[in-house]
């Protein structure tokens, strides 16, 4: 496979919001298989579906370490070589130095191949539901942090919103979606109760609410008489956002995508805890 159809593969997966990771050979030291500058597609269930990175001596460690980047978002460069090299150096298979993961290559021709391994993730889901001022801003600020938006609201609503957001009449969510999703109830008095069932009910990384403490107490204590349980609710942030002395709706929806990007970089920072700081005591708010 050339360069030019490598590019073309990785085109047509991003387009079409499929998680896969790019390995790229950086360096080789005596002889590989495989050269700088060879490339490989790899899918989430480890098949390579383009390109080439060298045999089956090397290709399991790139494989499991492309598995591991795709599950928590992270890159990582990792040099796979003879057993005897890596004792030499006083390493051994799986220790991580300055950076780099080291693994054995079994190859005969004794070479050594740094591969760098960088994961490529869909666009993770901003679901908006109500049309309130705030929700409407929320609509038009989340793409520009990378997210995909998806807008909620009652028939008859859904004409509210911006141009090329995809609209869900009513709050109908999947329960289980194909990619990451950060979910907003912004319905200001609006079906509040009707729109936190649906968020509580689906799978999300980032559930919030946005109201005063009062509002969302009186509503916790009426969801939880009709059977929601406690631990749906813990999750749930409220009032949404970080304190940043946010007025108008389009500072509060700064706010609540400033809390949702630091949920979103969570395990991709070295020092947890971020997301927690904000508008809730630490002890108060719901790790993502």
């Amino acid at each position: 496979m050339t360069s030019n159809d490598i590019h073309a593969l990785v085109s047509h997966l991003k387009a079409a919001e499929e998680p896969f990771a790019l390995a790229t050979v950086v360096r080789t030291v005596s002889v590989t298989a495989a050269k700088a500058g060879a490339k490989a597609v790899i899918r989430a269930d480890g098949t390579i579906t383009g390109g080439w990175i060298g045999g089956g001596c090397a290709r399991g460690a790139v494989v499991r370490a492309a598995r591991e980047a795709l599950e928590d978002g992270n890159p990582r460069l990792i040099s796979v070589q003879p057993e005897d090299v890596l004792a030499a150096e006083g390493l051994r298979p799986g220790d991580t130095r300055d950076g780099i993961r080291f693994a054995r290559s079994m190859c005969p021709s004794r070479g050594t191949m740094d591969v760098f391994i960088e994961p490529v993730l869909p666009h993770p889901e901003f679901v908006v539901l109500g049309t309130s001022p705030v929700a409407l801003a929320l609509c038009d600020l989340a793409p520009r942090f990378g997210f995909e938006v998806t807008a909620c609201a009652p028939p008859g609503d859904a004409g509210t919103f911006p141009e090329g957001v995809r609209r869900i009449e009513g709050y109908a969510l999947e329960a289980a979606p194909a990619r990451r999703r950060f979910v907003v109830v912004s319905t200001q008095g609006r079906g509040d109760e009707a729109a936190l069932r649906a968020a509580l009910a689906a799978e999300a990384a980032y559930t919030a609410f946005v109201g005063s403490r009062a509002k969302m107490a009186a509503l916790r204590a009426r969801l939880a008489e009709s059977g929601i349980e406690t631990a749906q609710m813990e999750r749930l942030r409220a009032p949404a956002g970080l304190d940043i002395g946010a007025i108008t709706p389009e500072e509060i929806a700064l706010s609540i995508l400033a809390e949702a990007v630091a949920c979103r970089r969570e395990s991709q920072r070295e020092t947890p805890g971020v997301a927690s700081a904000g508008r809730k005591d630490e002890e108060e708010a719901p790790s993502c």
